[in-house]
């Protein structure tokens, strides 16, 4: 088994076969499998199987559409039941609309008496999903909100002083229900009422870094911002350039026009400069200290560029994470290969943070939402 392609893209193509046949396979487990096929080659069998299958099919019952998988993009079989020596097969990939019909697709299929030819079909969503916030179209940002619109961005659930039912006895009695209870048979305590503390979720809130830095990406992840917005969940937004703007009523309405271009109408430093330090300074003092940010879920959406002292940053980022309940960094350049966070401003900020994820794809974003809803 030879091929002259580079691993990385074996890897790519691969993953994409892979998630068309239903599999979960993260980001990361594509980048694990490309360095274990730059370590293995491609010429030994064996050796590229079970790389994949030790990086890419994370449960047992994976291993199925795994090998069948495997077997037609590998070996260039189309199923268990054809000849021994297989042929030489041409694999072919081709990515179709979502509003193509099958009958489209079936116009163009090859006869059963020519060279077999397998064709990998995917959906131009799954394609955005996956391709990076810089290199999207204006087109591609319309699809793209309609994606981020599907997201449950929910912040994780916390004990709340309001008591609620519970049927379980070691919770503490409630005494109004079942002495009301008992008025109903006479008099008797038949049955004993408990009451447990209800669970509420978390308010989330959402710093988004609108300088020049972060321009390729922050049209994008703006609409992130403003579907968790709009979602009617406990969220704040806010935006930070060289001042601090809260942005949570603009990007309240439902219609993404309306409320994109009201928080452009806002905002009057986009793609300026950037004072994380001093903006996280009146977040601190106005907002986050005195109880936005407490027991909250803050997310910070920055690539760390920042021009003011960064001994100023990781002093407000540590105020804030005395206070709230997880601090999420988002850095869409963190999927760059080789990336170190070397930036004054995110070296500076990355020991106060409790988890350091990527934000540079909607796939990015669906990871992101899975990391806030965690308890």
């Amino acid at each position: 088994m030879t091929s002259t392609a580079e691993p990385a893209d074996i890897a790519v193509a691969f993953t994409r076969v892979l998630r068309g046949a239903g599999l979960n396979v993260p980001t990361s487990c594509t980048h694990t499998f490309a360095e274990a096929l730059c370590a293995v080659g491609l010429d030994d069998r064996d050796a590229v199987y079970w790389s994949g299958r030790a990086t890419l099919a994370r449960r047992p019952e994976d291993i199925g559409v795994f090998d069948r998988a495997f077997a037609v993009f590998f070996e260039a079989r189309r199923s268990e039941g054809e000849a021994d020596e297989p042929e030489q097969v041409s694999i072919t990939i081709a990515v179709d609309a979502d509003d193509e019909g099958d009958d489209q697709a079936d116009d163009g299929a090859a006869d059963p008496g020519d060279d077999p030819t397998i064709q990998l079909r995917f959906s131009a969503t799954e394609v955005l999903r996956q391709k990076d916030f810089a290199d999207y179209s204006d087109d591609e940002l319309v699809e793209a909100q309609q994606l981020m619109a599907q997201l449950r961005l929910i912040g994780s659930p916390r004990a709340s002083l309001r008591l609620g039912p519970s049927s379980t006895v070691t919770s503490r009695p409630d005494i109004r229900r079942t002495v009301r209870a008992a008025m109903r048979s006479g008099g008797e305590p038949i049955r004993r009422h408990h009451r447990r503390p209800r669970t509420r979720l978390r308010r989330l809130v959402l710093l988004l870094d609108v300088s020049g830095s972060m321009e390729p990406y922050a049209r994008a992840l703006l609409r992130f911002v403003h579907a968790a917005v709009a979602g009617r969940q406990k969220v704040e937004a806010f935006a930070l350039g060289t001042r601090l703007t809260r942005i949570t009523r603009e990007l309240g309405s439902r219609d993404p026009d309306i409320a994109l271009a009201a928080a452009a109408d806002r905002v009057i430093d986009w793609s300026g400069g950037t004072r994380l330090g001093d903006g996280l300074r009146g977040f601190n003092d106005e907002w986050g200290v005195r109880g936005l940010a407490r027991n909250s879920i803050v997310v910070v959406l920055s690539d760390g560029w920042d021009r003011g002292d960064p001994d100023e940053l990781a002093e407000q980022m540590q105020r804030l994470h005395r206070v709230t309940h997880r601090l999420i960094w988002v850095n869409p350049l963190k999927v760059t290969p080789g990336y170190a966070p070397l930036a004054r401003g995110m070296a500076a900020a990355l020991p106060h943070v409790d988890d350091f994820v990527e934000g540079h794809s909607v796939e990015a974003m669906e990871e992101l939402c899975a990391r806030i809803a965690a308890p």
